[in-house]
């Protein structure tokens, strides 16, 4: 965070709102078919210059060739990679001096500049900096410049700068250590030219995984062809307060279908990580603890939550990415959780996290989340105690800077930090750099940075993109628009010519906005054009800059303007919501990012009754990070499609949609609640929770969990299970027939329920326990079958242990969280 101490400026985690450079720079418009002569990157004709074998030293072992990384002329049992991973780190291990080890426990950022002036790797500072060795570099794609995204290097120019790099560790330090380079990957690798999808909100509403796979194929595809080893991402927490800015980077409020998505997401980034040799990457899940539900929804504020809650909610998904997905790093959260901040939590980073989920890989910290256990949360008087906290707890790698490791010597000296605790630091982070064949495949290999931002992975964008889009309201089928019958088309509102990217984005090769794609692909309709009203601009060009929003007057002229243009038109979509200023990373005191006011901001109500009163045919397409409380726009327009960010090919998606050549079959992964004041929202409450509801107000949500409709209809029937009775421990199969009733295919999105109906402790009126996405043609029937498994019936007793009790429990198979059918299973 941008806070002052000691006259040391700190910046935050991932801050990197850097989005926002999509709506403010000119947007490159390009047709599919012809990006391969115009993309940016791909067109440059100069071959990556590799790193030549000559230039280092290796030892010939029969016809096997070993790197001599430590220049002996002998081969070590840690040059030898036939060895497994842990005995190499052990015998590296002893051959290390103390600071030799204490810099493997950086990762730099800020510093990293020095080593890249000008977009050059430079040799001396490097020398003078890193004689010792280092960690890791995050973010060698800033380049000499930190946040100044058009200043990036491109993706070979990037490669080239990584072997530079690396060849100097390799060959100038002692031990010849490779430096493990850590970039974002939230949702596309935030690098210049770099392929950006939608948000993980956005993309968790497809409910595909078969698509989120290939996604994260092509993430990894990216990292790997930059030379990027490790992977910040992807982020498992649960949206359960949609004040806080970073809901858009969850996939909802689910712990369900997040651990699912979750283990989907680190297998596709990380490939299979037990195959011996060639470039691996390691996936950072964020952020381990309950990040996602902090008061008041604030960034980094405290969470006092139950070990049960934890356990059966927030935990799962990290669990599951460990266990089923082999996740090799693990990123803690800001929050205090019930008292203890999680950087200085040996229960939660020990005891739950290696003890019982078994992880095995690297501990990295949030962005100098380390020194905030002094900063922030004061359970500690100086740096020195944060530092023994934070390691004593099981804090790996500081991330970043050194700020507050570099206060381990001096804590060894005083004997509060012991040799061994260090060690055991130090051999997680080379256990990683072997596991993951960094020692043997340092270099970025021949021209794949031309992958980056390539066709083919631009055609996964736009297929991400389409999934992502959930159409909430659709009255008398006014979409898709007909162009026969509307020939003069107004696109009115403020993000009608944005594309909006989200957080942890930077410039992709490509963007594409809504009114370009239409205009466009679909030039035998007229359009005119009105942006209605503006959303919050920053004040200066950093993306830290506060928000400020328009005056009334601005707006009401721009209204005016849009309601003009409207007049004559034969149909209006209108293009509303929030952007990626308003809402976003709270990333210090002062630069804020959650919201007290979840409704449409900066005039666009009173832009929507204006164009009301026209009473033309209206469809509005929603773009936000969080879910917004649109009453007002629900009661307004007969049709809706949320939106939220689709990444760079957001045009072609929405132009896709708004004509009928893309039929949405999204479903939503979060509640839209009727008002803040509604919150929670989320679907999986207590049974005495809104028995009553709220005085003057509907205590149902805007729209439920699980639901989206589609250009076509979809009919349930026949649910039956094929043991209605089974004992404890036993599975039975629940099925169900969907067809579609309709005159178009379409995709729908099969959802189970399950509810213990009497508990010896309260129980959610229903749990998310399984899904599946089909695909069915006109009049086409399919029968679904679902396994109920004794782990969806199981949940944790008095004394915190995992059990079935014997009962009756609800199946319910449906739609969405609210349209379901129900039988009864009886457990004996």
């Amino acid at each position: 965070m941008l806070k002052k101490n000691n006259m040391l400026v700190v910046i935050a985690f991932s801050a990197i709102v850097i989005s926002s450079i999509c709506a403010q720079n000119s947007v490159t418009q390009l047709r599919l078919s012809d990006s391969k002569k115009q993309h940016i990157g791909v067109s440059e004709k100069s071959s990556l210059r590799l790193i030549s074998d000559s230039t280092e030293q290796f030892i010939t072992e029969g016809k096997l060739k070993f790197r001599d990384f430590n220049k002996n002329n002998k081969l070590d049992l840690y040059e030898d990679y036939r060895k497994p991973a842990a005995k190499r780190a052990k015998d590296l291990l002893s051959k290390m001096t103390l600071q030799e080890k204490l810099v493997q426990l950086q990762c730099t950022f800020y510093k990293k500049t020095n080593l890249f002036p000008n977009n050059n790797f430079d040799i001396d500072q490097a020398r003078q900096l890193y004689s010792n060795g280092l960690g890791g570099i995050l973010r060698a794609s800033d380049g000499g410049k930190v946040d100044v995204p058009e200043k990036d290097p491109n993706p070979k120019s990037l490669a080239m700068n990584t072997n530079q790099a690396q060849h100097f560790f390799i060959n100038q330090t002692r031990l010849g250590i490779p430096v493990l380079f850590v970039e974002e990957g939230l949702h596309g690798m935030m690098i210049k030219n770099g392929t950006l999808f939608p948000s993980a909100l956005g993309m968790s509403s497809s409910w595909d995984d078969a698509l989120t796979k290939k996604v994260f194929e092509t993430i990894g595809a990216e990292a790997s062809a930059i030379g990027a080893r490790m992977v910040l991402g992807p982020v498992l927490d649960l949206a359960i307060d949609p004040r806080w800015g970073r809901t858009e980077e969850t996939m909802g409020e689910d712990p369900y279908l997040t651990a699912r998505m979750g283990v989907v997401k680190v297998k596709a980034l990380q490939g299979d990580a037990t195959v011996s040799g060639g470039r691996k990457i390691a996936s950072v899940l964020k952020h381990f603890g309950a990040h996602g539900q902090a008061e008041g929804g604030g960034n980094t504020g405290p969470v006092i939550i139950s070990e049960r809650q934890l356990r059966e909610v927030n935990f799962k998904p990290f669990n599951a990415a460990i266990k089923e997905g082999g996740a090799l790093g693990i990123m803690p959260n800001y929050n205090e959780i019930n008292g203890m901040p999680a950087h200085a939590d040996h229960w939660l980073l020990t005891d739950v996290l290696r003890k019982e989920m078994g992880f095995k890989g690297v501990v990295i910290s949030d962005y100098n989340a380390t020194q905030e256990i002094l900063d922030m949360h004061h359970i500690v008087s100086d740096t020195l105690g944060a530092a023994v906290k934070s390691l004593s707890a099981g804090v790996d790698m500081e991330l970043t800077d050194n700020i507050t490791y570099k206060q381990l010597p001096a804590a060894m000296k005083q004997g509060k930090i012991s040799v061994n605790e260090v060690d055991k630091a130090v051999l997680q982070v080379l256990e990683l750099k072997f596991g993951l064949g960094i020692f043997e495949h340092p270099y970025v290999e021949t021209d794949t940075t031309n992958r980056v931002g390539s066709d083919e992975h631009r055609e996964v964008a736009l297929q991400a993109a389409r999934e992502s889009m959930v159409l909430l309201k659709n009255e008398d089928n006014v979409l898709p628009f007909d162009r026969k019958k509307y020939k003069k088309i107004a696109i009115i509102g403020p993000n009608a010519d944005q594309c909006i990217l989200g957080g942890y984005s930077k410039m992709p090769g490509v963007q594409v906005t809504p009114l370009q794609a239409i205009k466009e692909k679909y030039n035998d309709v007229q359009i005119v054009y009105a942006e209605g009203c503006k959303l919050g601009v920053q004040k200066s060009k950093s993306i830290y800059a506060a928000v400020k929003m328009p005056t009334i007057e601005q707006n009401n002229k721009l209204i005016a303007e849009a309601v003009e243009a409207a007049k004559d038109a034969d149909a209006i979509v209108l293009m509303l919501g929030g952007n990626d200023k308003i809402s976003r990373e709270a990333v210090a005191t002062g630069i804020a990012g959650d919201l007290a006011d979840l409704d449409l901001l900066g005039g666009q109500n009173d832009l929507i009754n204006a164009l009301k009163k026209l009473k033309k045919p209206t469809a509005a397409f929603v773009f936000s990070g969080p879910p917004i409380a649109f009453a007002n726009l629900d009661e307004s327009v007969p049709a809706i499609v949320q939106c939220w960010y689709l990444g760079q090919e957001t045009g072609y998606a929405v132009a896709e949609t708004l004509f009928g050549e893309n039929n949405p079959s999204g479903k939503l992964t979060i509640t839209i609640p009727r008002s803040v004041g509604h919150l929670p929202a989320y679907y999986y409450h207590k049974p005495s929770s809104r028995v009553r509801g709220y005085n003057l107000s509907n205590k149902k949500p805007l729209y439920p969990f699980g639901f989206g409709l589609s250009y076509t209809k979809f009919e349930y029937s026949g649910l039956e299970l094929s043991n209605a009775a089974i004992k404890a421990g036993e599975s039975t199969v629940v099925k169900v027939t969907v067809k579609n009733t309709g005159d178009r295919k379409g995709e729908e999105i099969v959802q189970l329920y399950i509810r213990d109906e009497v508990s010896s402790l309260t129980r959610p009126v229903k749990e998310l326990k399984d899904y599946r996405r089909i695909s069915l043609l006109p009049g086409e029937a399919k029968v679904i079958s679902f396994t109920v498994t004794p782990d969806k019936l199981s949940f944790f007793n008095a004394d915190l242990k995992e059990v079935i009790e014997p009962g009756d429990f609800s199946i319910m198979v449906g739609s969405s969280s609210e349209e379901y059918q129900t039988v009864r299973l009886t457990v004996k």
